[in-house]
């Protein structure tokens, strides 16, 4: 692929997951938010696809994971939570496996398997710990993983 080509599809994933935090940060949701919010996900995941590392990938179908248990359609997000723990454990990402122990906590937290969701708590964190990571990085992904836990405890 030509290297002009390269860069568009670098930058249309990188602004497409970017558009995606906007919706999933969204207070309050519209139906139209909520298709926009899967359609950027998706397209971000479609151009790291075509131009990314396994890593990029791995990291976009985490999010399109966490779209889909946000719009509440957990076998989606538990089927792309698999691709991106099947994607770090194939290519020995430990660096962020736990994004997809979290993002699968999070699929089974809102299929309201709750056991389930707990072990893969208990993995996200334990990774987690284990990472030499600054303050802010750590936050974020703690930040994260306690949004999993609220859902997961509302049993």
């Amino acid at each position: 692929m030509p290297r002009d080509e390269r860069e568009f599809h670098r930058k249309i994933a990188a602004r497409s997951f970017n558009l995606t935090w906007d919706y999933l940060d969204m207070k309050k949701r519209t139906t139209k938010d909520d298709l926009e919010m899967l359609s950027a996900a998706h397209s971000s995941r479609y151009h790291w696809r075509l131009v990314g590392t396994p890593r990029n990938l791995a990291i976009a179908d985490w999010q399109v994971s966490r779209v889909y248990a946000a719009i509440r359609q957990p076998q989606l997000s538990l089927q792309f939570a698999e691709s991106s723990l099947d994607l770090c454990e194939g290519n020995g990402l430990a660096d962020i496996i736990h994004t997809a122990y979290e993002a699968l906590a999070r699929a089974y937290a809102v299929a309201e398997n709750y056991p389930k969701a707990e072990a893969y708590l208990r993995k996200a964190r334990q990774q987690l710990d284990s990472l030499k990571l600054d303050k802010a990085e750590r936050k974020l992904y703690l930040d994260q993983i306690h949004q999993t836990e609220l859902i997961a405890k509302k049993q």
